[in-house]
């Protein structure tokens, strides 16, 4: 009995255990869903503030972003910090400016888009039929630079790139100077028979502009406007765009002004008119440009205009000087719309002055057009010395007109010539009737500036006639008194602040022309020429060749003291390696 009670108190007992057992399971199943809960919840919480916490700091970068570019100028890629602009424009503080890294110059492999003019070769003319050449005074030495640049690195230029009379002009030469500038310029002629024909005479015009002493110049105000475009980021382009116009800034004077406008899609103005004896001020606004967007050209002249207007000196020199690799594609593009602009913006007493940089996409032809049509002048920057050379010794030539508008006519005596060939300035030539119309434009010579210009001719009595004489022309009928008379030399211009031309005349004699005693000044403009003439085919040079214009420019190199005469010997020879002609004649 008691072993039956004490079997029953233990299944109680064992029944009551897990009743226990089962209610601790439940509660315990309860208060881990109740963990599970709590800890989903919280999770969610922290979630939730993370990302209201991921939203204010996108909030925070996009307020901060708007600040600094309400601090920016925007000129379509490139920006321009008003702090560094405030810091240009501060007299009191002067702070080191940024630094930009460029590039490696271009590679070898890059597409080429340089654009040039399409250049005829010169004609030959019958004195008989066209007694009178007419053309443009052209000072301007692109040309030579931009092609120095192609032989050093490595390639063969296109003819079109070569324009003679820019290769000739790019030398000075031992012309006699004006002694005031009531006349502003002096003429003289050479004569020496043709180094590549036998049969032909090679006649020089040589005109030399009145020199200022440089701190007699004139008070100038100069706009510096810079291409900051993308294709001008390398150290070709823009980097040396800085580094030429601090060398022209340093040869400033107190009553200098300088101003800087840049351009790529939109434009702006980086420095207002500022005295050009600031030097820090002038170059911190310089260091802080960077390059980037697409090229509005237009607009940026535009506003370069503008500046220039509003530190107009009256009686002063008033340029617009542009530093570009002339690739506008935004904007005013079309060519003639901007060659317009400058045109009609030159009326006002500001001219305009184009300086190239760069490779790979240049537009040689806008630049050397845009200039033309500004009353300026046109150079290509290759390298810190070719920037030396022209902003710095020859500064007054390059800033100063003395005579604008400049005409040339050579009338010839079909007595004593029988044919004749201007050498170069194809995109010069004028109308007969255009020399004594005071309203068509023409070329400008510059303080100390030197002009030549070359006419190969055929003597009358000399077998080297290219043409076949005329069956009914009669060459008598000129008197015999002006036998004596090879051709008559006349000139038109204008002083800088007039609009009527004044006429100079002279006279190329028969005995000049069958003495031929040409000096060094015309032997070494032949060499230059018939280097040129080489580039672009050789058309009118027979066998002469690379070696006998090396030797004639060795032979007449004269006084050479900045190095210029030796450097295009070297040149010379440079283009005789890499003319695959001359290569494959073994000449």
């Amino acid at each position: 009995m008691n072993s039956k009670k004490r079997l029953q108190q233990f299944k109680y007992g064992l029944v009551a255990s897990l009743v226990i057992v089962g209610l601790g399971a439940c509660q315990s199943s309860k208060d881990q869903e109740s963990d599970r809960e709590l800890n989903d919840a919280v999770a969610a919480k922290q979630a939730q503030a993370e990302r209201q916490q991921n939203v204010m700091r996108k909030e925070e970068r996009k307020t901060t972003q708007r600040a600094e570019e309400a601090e920016m100028i925007v000129v379509a890629g490139s920006r321009v910090k008003r702090a560094d602009i405030a810091r240009v424009h501060s007299p009191q503080t002067v702070v080191a400016s940024e630094k930009v890294v460029m590039p490696a110059p271009r590679s070898p492999d890059r597409v080429n888009r340089e654009q040039y003019q399409d250049i005829e070769p010169s004609d030959v003319f019958s004195t008989l039929e066209q007694p009178v050449s007419t053309f443009s005074i052209d000072v301007d030495t692109g040309s030579y630079s931009n092609v120095r640049r192609m032989l050093n690195d490595g390639y063969f230029p296109p003819s079109d790139a070569v324009r003679l009379e820019e290769f000739v002009n790019y030398f000075n030469y031992d012309y006699p100077a004006p002694e005031t500038k009531e006349m502003p310029f002096s003429v003289s002629t050479e004569v020496m028979n043709a180094p590549w024909n036998d049969n032909a005479k090679l006649v020089q015009i040589g005109i030399k502009g009145y020199e200022e002493v440089s701190n007699e110049l004139p008070p100038s105000n100069l706009v510096f406007l810079v291409d900051v475009s993308g294709s001008m980021q390398s150290e070709d382009k823009l980097g040396l765009v800085k580094k030429a116009l601090k060398l022209l800034a340093k040869g400033s004077r107190e009553q200098d002004s300088i101003s800087l406008v840049v351009y790529a899609g939109a434009s702006g103005v980086v420095l207002e008119p500022t005295a050009a004896n600031d030097r820090s001020k002038i170059e911190q606004a310089l260091d802080s440009l960077t390059a980037g967007g697409s090229t509005n050209g237009g607009a940026g002249i535009e506003l370069a205009y503008k500046m220039a207007e509003k530190g107009f000196i009256k009686g002063g020199i008033n340029r617009v000087i542009l530093a570009t690799d002339g690739d506008f594609n935004v904007g005013t593009v079309n060519r003639e719309q901007l060659i317009d602009m400058v045109e009609r913006k030159r009326k006002t007493g500001v001219s305009f002055s184009a300086l190239g940089f760069g490779s790979g996409n240049y537009n040689e032809h806008l630049m050397e057009q845009l200039a033309n049509k500004g009353n300026g002048n046109y150079g290509y920057i290759d390298n810190l010395l070719e920037a030396k050379k022209l902003l710095v010794d020859q500064r007054a030539g390059t800033l100063m007109t003395i005579a604008k508008d400049v005409k040339i006519q050579v009338e010839f005596n079909p007595a004593v010539i029988a044919e004749y060939r201007l050498l170069g300035y194809q995109n010069r030539m004028l109308e007969r009737e255009d020399f004594n119309n005071d309203k068509v434009d023409a070329g400008e010579i510059g303080a100390g500036h030197t002009v030549t210009a070359l006419y190969e001719v055929v003597l009358q009595d000399s077998n080297g006639k290219r043409m076949e004489p005329l069956r009914y022309g009669n060459s008598t009928l000129v008197e015999e008194a002006k036998l004596h008379e090879a051709a008559m030399i006349s000139l038109r211009y204008k002083h800088p602040e007039q609009d009527k031309s004044t006429l100079y005349r002279d006279y190329l004699t028969t005995a000049q022309i069958k003495a031929a005693k040409g000096g060094d000044n015309i032997r070494f403009a032949a060499s230059v020429a018939g280097f040129a003439e080489l580039l672009r085919g050789g058309k009118f040079l027979g066998d002469w060749g690379w070696d006998e214009a090396k030797a004639l420019a060795q032979q007449s190199k004269g006084d050479d003291s900045n190095g210029y005469r030796g450097e295009l010997i070297q040149l010379i020879g440079m283009a005789q390696l890499l003319d695959d002609k001359s290569a494959a004649t073994g000449r």
